[in-house]
């Protein structure tokens, strides 16, 4: 899952940075458009004079994700995961090889709605994966697979067990 993000967040930024150098493509009116945008902070281009800051929280979360993934046994799990992988990877990326130098790279966007920062495939896969944790989270699912209510109630004080 995580080299399907990956290379689908990377295609798509190839495909964007030659598709759309001369200008704006309206997809469906105003609402949806393809803008190309080279950013280097975080969404809303907050943080543009920190980016290998989030060159290195980058990192740490690749890393993260990595040691989290040795224990994985919930395909819910894996999917999060490896979505959140590829969507950081596919950013993590742009930050190290691209313009105006290696870990200080602006990040491709060139999904834009209206009223909303212009994004990319790999924020939506972290988003996805973001959404795909929390319901884990919620149906009380271990990366293991194992479910809250699997563990064995704690007895009675003075009872036998």
């Amino acid at each position: 899952m995580a080299l399907l993000a990956y290379a689908l967040d990377l295609g798509t930024k190839q495909w964007a940075l030659s598709a759309l150098a001369d200008g704006d493509v309206p997809v469906l009116g105003d609402w949806f458009t393809l803008h190309l945008t080279f950013n280097p902070g975080a969404a809303f281009s907050t943080g543009t004079d920190f980016t290998i800051v989030f060159t290195c929280l980058a990192m740490v979360a690749v890393v993260v994700v990595l040691w989290l993934s040795r224990r994985l046994a919930s395909t819910g799990w894996a999917l999060a995961l490896g979505i959140l992988l590829g969507g950081v990877g596919g950013n993590l990326t742009d930050r190290i090889v691209r313009p105006p130098e290696p870990f200080h790279g602006h990040v491709v966007d060139f999904l834009m709605l209206p009223s909303w920062p212009v994004f990319n495939v790999a924020d939506v896969c972290i988003n996805v994966a973001a959404g795909l944790i929390i319901l884990q989270t919620f149906r009380g699912i271990a990366l293991d697979g194992t479910r809250e209510s699997d563990a064995e109630p704690d007895p009675q004080p003075g009872s036998r067990a």
